[in-house]
């Protein structure tokens, strides 16, 4: 690792990048899915490129803000990773049918292993947090 990134920035790029390529193949391998999670009528490319586009944007923003160390966001991403795990029993409730699901039962376990490795680099970034403050620098 470079001097400038700590572990904790290096997991939350890392998870960025994740979200994105996994954003991506969903698109591309299974658009139905991509079309009901992000509440579209099948066949509206351009409005599934916008939504790709929008996605983009908002990962490269916040990783040029976890790059340059930014405290404000730190605390943001601290908590919806910590949220994260919530995702957990609401893809319990989703796949024994006590809530609607957002999408077949892979994408519903998917979001749930999200979630999971969301609360356990939040976990990371509290560590990193007492020991040597926001970003672990």
């Amino acid at each position: 690792m470079s001097a400038g990134i700590s572990r904790v920035k290096a997991a939350v790029l890392a998870l960025f990048a994740v979200y994105w390529v996994t954003v991506v193949l969903i698109w591309l391998v299974a658009r139905p899915v991509f079309d009901q999670v992000g509440d579209l009528r099948q066949g509206q490319v351009v409005a599934e490129i916008l939504l790709l586009v929008v996605l983009t944007a908002l990962l490269s923003f916040l990783s040029v803000a976890v790059l340059r160390g930014w405290r404000w966001t730190f605390w943001l991403i601290l908590l919806a990773y910590l949220a994260g795990i919530l995702r957990v029993p609401a893809a319990a409730l989703e796949l024994t049918g006590r809530i609607p699901r957002q999408g077949p039962a892979w994408y519903v376990v998917l979001t749930a292993v999200v979630g999971v490795t969301q609360f356990a680099i939040a976990l990371a970034m509290v560590a990193g947090y007492r020991r040597s403050g926001p970003w672990a620098d």
